[in-house]
């Protein structure tokens, strides 16, 4: 699924990473446990997370992740947007929580990481 159906699905708004509306994203996950995330999430996943602190790009890089959703219209700060922006790693908010938001995605066909098989 390409992260511009992600964005109408979810009804987000692109906070940085635009010119990557073209992205294949393979899956997603929620979570807000950043040990969860290096411990399960693949690469080239969509991570849904309610937290907007530093560590989530962190993870994000070190987990080679495809993109970051903020639910529930939290929306990071510069700092943590410019350090996206420095990895190429795209940001949006959708004002969905968490539930939905993967349900919605779930529904529209974007598989989990525990059900994704290469």
């Amino acid at each position: 699924m390409k992260l511009k159906e992600i964005e109408k699905i979810l009804g987000a708004e692109i906070i940085t990473g635009a010119e990557l509306r073209e992205k294949n994203i393979e899956m997603a996950c929620g979570s807000d446990l950043m040990s969860d995330v290096l411990s399960f999430m693949k690469s080239e996943s969509l991570l849904l997370t309610g937290l907007t602190n530093l560590q989530v790009v962190r993870t994000a890089e070190m987990s080679d992740l495809a993109a970051v959703c903020f639910v529930r219209g939290k929306k990071p700060d510069r700092e943590i947007i410019e350090m996206a922006e420095s990895k190429n790693i795209p940001l949006m908010t959708t004002p969905l929580p968490m539930f939905e938001s993967c349900g919605r995605l779930y529904q529209e066909g974007l598989s989990g990481c525990s059900e994704y098989k290469r």
